[in-house]
């Protein structure tokens, strides 16, 4: 214990996640079989998309490339908090180490910073195909491709890296007691023995800067796309532009609104509960769905998607079929 204060300035060498302690046995049980389903189909999901684009050469165009790093990423993003939170539902002991909860939290918000700054690249490249239509091979190349992702990948993770050493630098002397499933920043502030008011002030503006300077850039492409579209002769051009941008639009929609109900709403305006269950959706649900968002319900993927199964096997069994059928 003396060994953990000096190296981190605190007496606290391990936090308790109460997570959803206080349900039954059986609903616990229940749960955990949903999640290690929804988790196995979340990373088998994601790491199909990213197989296909990578097999395909149809799919070996920008927008793919951005999907199949948004896949990448989600399934790390679900991997930081989901295992476990399994694990907590099946365990007495829902103890997490005092350097475990800090790389949870610092892999959290850097991936989710990644994922904002991927967002802005999609809605940058949804941009460039609608307004600039001829000149999009130009602009899109391969070189510029790469480079986004790195920048947002390289960008996010120094911005949090900032941030969890301004959190590192709090001691904790207990309680230890954290009510959450993972190891979010509002309980980490409110278990600190010290004044975390700078901490918070920091805090809130490099959220601000990721979150809000994001959210800027992506409304001025879709602005721009808008009057774009409105510009188009024909209804079933306007439609086609409408629905390149439909899948993008709902991850906005999920992404930015389960961010804005968990950290920009003032503070106690929802219960604990509530917080939970978005984390939840932001953490599970979105992962989970974002294959069929972006990829099961488009054509070029589906027939990609039934061709490699068909080269893989032979013949296709049954079951198989079905399922390929199931998104027609």
């Amino acid at each position: 214990m003396l060994d953990m204060e000096d190296r981190n300035g605190t007496g606290v060498s391990e936090f308790i996640l109460l997570g959803f302690s206080s349900l039954g046995e059986k609903l616990k049980i229940f749960l955990f079989l949903v999640l290690l389903l929804t988790y196995l189909f979340t990373v088998t999901g994601n790491v199909i998309i990213i197989f296909i684009v990578w097999l395909d050469r149809r799919l070996h165009s920008p927008m793919y490339f951005f999907i199949a790093n948004l896949s990448f990423l989600e399934i790390w993003f679900t991997s930081v908090t989901s295992p476990k939170m399994m694990l907590n539902f099946m365990s007495i002991n829902q103890t997490i180490s005092f350097n475990g909860c800090m790389a949870q939290s610092y892999f959290y918000f850097a991936l989710g910073g990644t994922e904002f700054c991927l967002l802005v690249v999609m809605s940058f490249d949804r941009y460039v195909a609608i307004c600039r239509p001829l000149q999009y091979t130009t602009i899109m190349h391969s070189r510029l491709c790469i480079q986004l992702v790195l920048v947002s990948w390289l960008g996010s993770f120094t911005v949090i890296s900032v941030r969890m050493l301004l959190i590192s630098k709090l001691r904790f002397c207990g309680p230890n007691v954290i009510n959450h499933f993972f190891c979010d920043n509002f309980p980490l502030f409110q278990l600190s023995c010290t004044d975390t008011s700078g901490v918070r002030r920091a805090d809130s503006i490099l959220s601000t800067i990721i979150v809000l300077s994001s959210l800027c850039l992506i409304m001025l492409s879709y602005v721009s796309i808008f009057f774009s579209i409105l510009r188009i002769p024909t209804a079933t051009g306007k439609q086609k532009a409408f629905a390149t941008c439909g899948s993008h639009l709902t991850a906005l929609a999920v992404v930015y609104g389960s961010c804005i109900v968990l950290y920009a709403r003032p503070s106690g305006s929802f219960s604990l509960d509530v917080n939970k269950g978005v984390a939840l959706l932001n953490t599970v649900l979105y992962p989970f769905l974002n294959p069929f968002i972006y990829n099961l319900r488009n054509k070029t993927v589906k027939l990609a998607l039934r061709e490699t199964f068909s080269r893989g096997t032979k013949s296709c069994s049954p079951i198989c079929e079905m399922l390929l059928d199931s998104y027609k």
